[in-house]
């Protein structure tokens, strides 16, 4: 096998694989058997490879429940369209529904994941500074009060945080985790 089909067939078992359990579940008390989950899957998994033949695949998993839930979405419109019978147990599937999906929480998640490991890479003075201002709403005079340090230290280090958080964000959108 060529080199590049191990490293894409790599990359499919370690990136792709380990959240189909999720996403089969997922899939399956969402659209019941409004879709066939198994065909929505293995056509997730197709575009996902084909897109990732031109551009990287940054976040995996989101993707893929992205994939997963517009494909679903679409399977269930065409079941409609055809005057297919959507409903189970009473219940009718909300094809317009806006809710955060599993997808969105995900990505959210992960992004919430990459800020947290940002903050926790800054010096401690920085952090405890950056956090009550971010986190916990306080003024700048109320930092500095509490700290018993100057407004203009609150301000340089709140600079400082916010530089070295945007930094490790970039880096980590350009190099991916460690």
């Amino acid at each position: 096998m060529p080199p590049e089909h191990t490293d894409e067939g790599q990359w499919f078992a370690e990136n792709l694989i380990p959240h189909e359990p999720m996403l089969r579940a997922w899939l399956q008390s969402r659209f019941g058997s409004y879709v066939a989950v198994n065909d929505i899957i293995q056509e997730a998994y197709l575009r996902i490879l084909q897109v990732r033949q031109k551009d990287p695949v940054k976040a995996p998993k989101a993707f893929l429940f992205a994939t997963a839930r517009n494909l679903a979405l679409n399977a269930a419109r065409s079941a409609k369209v055809r005057g297919d019978d959507l409903k189970s147990s009473g219940e009718t599937i909300d094809l317009l529904d806006e809710s955060p999906d599993a997808s969105e929480t995900v990505a959210r998640y992960e992004e919430l994941e990459i800020l947290t490991q940002a903050i926790q890479s800054l010096p401690d003075r920085c952090r405890q500074i950056f956090t009550l201002r971010k986190v916990y709403g306080m003024s700048q005079a109320a930092i500095a009060e509490k700290l018993e340090i100057s407004t203009r230290t609150v301000n340089a280090q709140l600079s400082i945080g916010i530089n070295k958080c945007a930094e490790f964000v970039g880096r980590y959108k350009e190099q991916g985790p460690a």
